[in-house]
This record gives C-alpha cells, sequence and structure tokens, in this order.
C-alpha cells in the first residue's frame, strides 16, 4: 500500500470517501458521517449514532466505517478526506498518538488502509467537507437514519 498526504492521487481513486465524526460534548453523544463517491456520485450515505465519547475518537470511527463501505464495494485505490488536521497528521507519522484512547484506533486504521493499493489521506476545509458532517449532525440530532443513510446505484 501507498500511503501519500496530498490532494491529488497518482491515479484516479475507485472512491472518494468524506469522512466526519462529531461529539457534543467532549466527550458527549457522538456520532459519524461518511459520504462514498464513485464516479462523482454519491453511492454510500451514513449517518450513525456511535454513544458516548470524543470528537476525536469519532473522527477515527468515521474512517474505519468508510473503510469498510469502500472495501465492501471492490474499491482498491482510495482517496480520504477528512476535516481533522489531527487524524491526517497522525495518520501521515507527522503527529504521534498520544492518546490511549486513539492508540487501538489508529492501529485498525493502519491496518484496514495496508489493504488497499493505493490511499490518499487529505486536509481539506470543513466547507468542503459538508455533506460528510451534515450526516453526524443529523444522526446527533436523532433524524430517521433511512432519511439520510442510503445506498443509491
Amino acid at each position: 500500500m501507498t500511503r501519500r498526504r496530498g490532494s491529488t492521487p497518482r491515479v484516479p481513486p475507485d472512491v472518494i470517501v468524506n469522512i466526519d465524526g462529531a461529539s457534543r460534548g467532549n466527550p458527549g453523544r457522538a456520532a459519524i458521517g461518511v459520504v462514498v463517491w464513485r464516479d462523482g456520485r454519491p453511492v454510500r450515505e451514513i449517518g450513525e449514532t456511535i454513544g458516548i465519547t470524543t470528537n476525536n475518537v469519532a473522527e477515527y470511527r468515521a474512517l474505519l466505517r468508510a473503510l469498510e463501505e469502500a472495501a465492501a464495494l471492490g474499491a482498491r485505490r482510495l482517496h480520504v478526506q477528512s476535516d481533522s488536521e489531527l487524524l491526517v497528521r497522525q495518520l501521515s507519522g507527522q503527529y504521534r498518538v498520544r492518546s490511549d484512547q486513539l492508540a487501538p484506533l489508529h492501529r485498525e486504521a493502519l491496518a484496514r488502509l495496508r489493504t488497499f493499493d493505493d490511499v490518499a489521506i487529505v486536509h481539506v476545509p470543513r466547507e468542503q467537507n459538508r455533506g460528510a458532517d451534515d450526516l453526524a449532525n443529523r444522526a446527533l440530532d436523532g433524524e430517521d437514519p433511512a432519511a439520510y443513510a442510503r445506498e443509491r446505484s
């Protein structure tokens, strides 16, 4: 697997995923949002509550959920976009993982990322991650998941 930071994959990715974690309180009620794109169209949109945890844990849980979806779609090349600078920098090795809560999630994420042939992990401004952010917040607001977590063909 090639793990890269940067905005442009060397070859077009099979899928692009936008991820976001949210926590109301830190720790507090938390949720994830994931949008999986293929050929410029969203093919999966997921908003799920994940219990009581921190925002950073929610960010990692969103990544793990996105990797699960990408693998289920048979993706080999993946482009991940997140507005969490901490997550992106920890995965790229720029930041060390000091949190006992994040360390096992970080290890699991790295193991899952190694199952892909090529991965780009990119930090994007919150405005470019609005879809995933909206899904996480809608889940926290208690909206019916069937209304927004859907699979498209």
